[in-house]
């Protein structure tokens, strides 16, 4: 059995407590193994990116707290923060966000510039990393240059770049088409599988939530169930 890396307790969220106060999240208390390929889902305001936020270091909680492999990230400085995100932790976003003047192999390439690797492992794995993603020809193209699946490619190759302990994934295949979008599910579920990669996704899509492993049902903040699909059995 794998060891939790990611574990919250009681974990609550409420924006603009002194005026008209929004309970965010409630209470959630979850964890997360090496290897998981789970969704987040709910409806909007349901709470799933303010999760995804939560465990990535982005936000932070009114009370509870995150754990990460051990490590407590909630009452971490700003500049511990951004350290440890850089070295645990990988994100894909819906709008990509490549570094628009920078070709992939450069967007790939920054995070272990930022980590000071050695530069020939650094293009070693950069090359890599672009290759698993079908963009072995397109390294020194612009994201003007891209369609919008090939960008979302470069952004889960670099969000792999920096060897993270785990990968969130927020709305990923929001603005694909479906093509792309079961491209891109194919490279994500075939790095999951060979290589281990843990992936949280918070979602909307049906098509990542067929694809999980594990899909978390969020309503009002809370955790409404937890479901391991590929056991068909219900764990909370």
């Amino acid at each position: 059995m794998n060891q939790a890396i990611i574990q919250t307790d009681r974990l609550t969220k409420i924006y603009n407590p002194d005026t008209v106060p929004v309970h965010a999240l409630r209470d959630v208390s979850l964890s997360f193994e090496q290897g998981e390929f789970t969704s987040v889902v709910g409806p909007s305001g349901s709470g799933k990116t303010t999760l995804l936020n939560m465990i990535g270091g982005l936000d932070k909680p009114t009370s509870g707290s995150v754990m990460i492999d051990g490590v407590s990230i909630t009452g971490m400085k700003d500049r511990e923060l951004i350290d440890f995100r850089l070295k645990n932790i990988g994100f894909v976003f819906q709008h990509y966000n490549l570094i628009p003047v920078f070709t992939a192999r450069e967007n790939v390439s920054f995070i272990m510039l930022l980590q000071k690797r050695d530069k020939a492992e650094m293009m070693e794995r950069t090359e890599k990393l672009l290759q698993q993603v079908g963009l072995r020809e397109r390294m020194d193209a612009r994201p003007k240059q891209l369609s919008g699946g090939q960008q979302q490619r470069v952004a889960v190759a670099r969000a792999l770049a920096s060897r993270p302990k785990f990968i969130l994934a927020d709305e990923p295949t929001a603005n694909l088409d479906s093509a792309s979008a079961m491209n891109l599910l194919d490279i994500m579920e075939k790095m999951n599988r060979e290589e281990n990669v843990t992936f949280i996704f918070s979602t909307h899509d049906q098509r990542v939530i067929d694809r999980a492993r594990r899909v978390i049902t969020m309503v009002d903040g809370a955790v409404e169930s937890d479901i391991a699909t590929d056991q068909k059995s219900q764990t909370a």
